[in-house]
């Protein structure tokens, strides 16, 4: 009988299928692995290893989360692997989707009838990065006071622990819209619109306009708050100091980081590096 070896891999909820689809190819090389996923918000991800969840992969939607809630003490290397949008997702039946476009839809999203929601900013990377889309599209389409509007309509229930469980309310119709990754709205197969380069964090020539906009957040410790300014969307992966499985755990980095793994990456709606 052989000896079943064990990956733990702790990631984003958006990077639930190119996960899925490298960790079965892995089995397929390695029968003897059993593979484990866990999927959260990053930074709900980064503060379960800091609390002691010990892992042998650690993908995340935020590089600056291995630098600020976990280096040096739990990694002390990580690799972005792609880049990525904010998008706008609805679905078929969403009400104001025949008419929505890149210069009306915030005023679509504030009628009283439309529904809307994002992620936790304190849980998931794709929440922050939606409060700096709404606070850069203030800016760029001149309407003061248009990120306080959009948050005071976007509150309660509206806000989700990851993108991936936003996109399955929008996909059943809960919500008529979401803020997303662009990769999620593929995995799900969900319509979108897609937001000016200036305000949807994909292009790195932007990185001085993106930063204007700022988000405040919990800090590495209880009761700490940090500022962190807008930055074009990448994606990374790091075997943590104190894993398990280091061996398997490499063979699974090696891939998803190798031309195979870019192809799975590309097929999931990331832009892959």
């Amino acid at each position: 009988m052989s000896h079943q070896q064990i990956l733990k891999i702790l990631h984003a909820g958006a990077l639930r299928k190119p996960v899925v689809e490298c960790a079965k190819l892995l089995q397929e090389a390695r029968p003897e692995l059993n593979v484990e996923l866990e999927s959260y918000g990053s930074r709900a991800c980064a503060r379960q290893v800091r609390e002691g969840k010990v892992v042998d992969i650690l993908a995340l939607a935020d590089p600056m989360l291995f630098a600020e809630l976990l280096g040096p003490e739990y990694i002390d290397k990580y690799y972005i692997f792609a880049n990525d949008q904010i998008v706008l997702a609805y679905n078929e039946f969403s009400r104001g989707s025949g008419e929505i476009n890149a210069l009306n839809w915030f005023d679509i999203l504030l009628r009283e009838e439309v529904t809307f929601g994002r992620s936790n900013q304190h849980l998931d990377p794709c929440g922050y990065r939606t409060l700096m889309v709404w606070q850069l599209s203030e800016q760029y389409y001149g309407r003061p006071g248009l990120f306080n509007q959009l948050d005071q309509m976007c509150r309660g229930n509206l806000i989700y622990p990851k993108s991936y469980d936003l996109a399955s309310d929008v996909l059943v119709g809960k919500l008529d819209y979401g803020f997303e990754y662009l990769c999620v709205v593929n995995q799900f197969g969900l319509r979108y619109l897609t937001l000016p380069e200036k305000i949807n964090l994909s292009n790195p020539a932007y990185v001085d306009y993106y930063s204007q906009s700022t988000v405040s957040l919990q800090g590495k410790n209880s009761g700490e708050m940090i500022t962190i300014p807008g930055a074009p969307i990448e994606f990374a992966i790091a075997i943590p100091k104190n894993a398990e499985n280091p061996e398997p755990a490499k063979d699974f980095l090696d891939l998803i980081l190798s031309k195979q793994g870019q192809q799975i990456l590309e097929e999931c709606g990331l832009i892959p590096y």
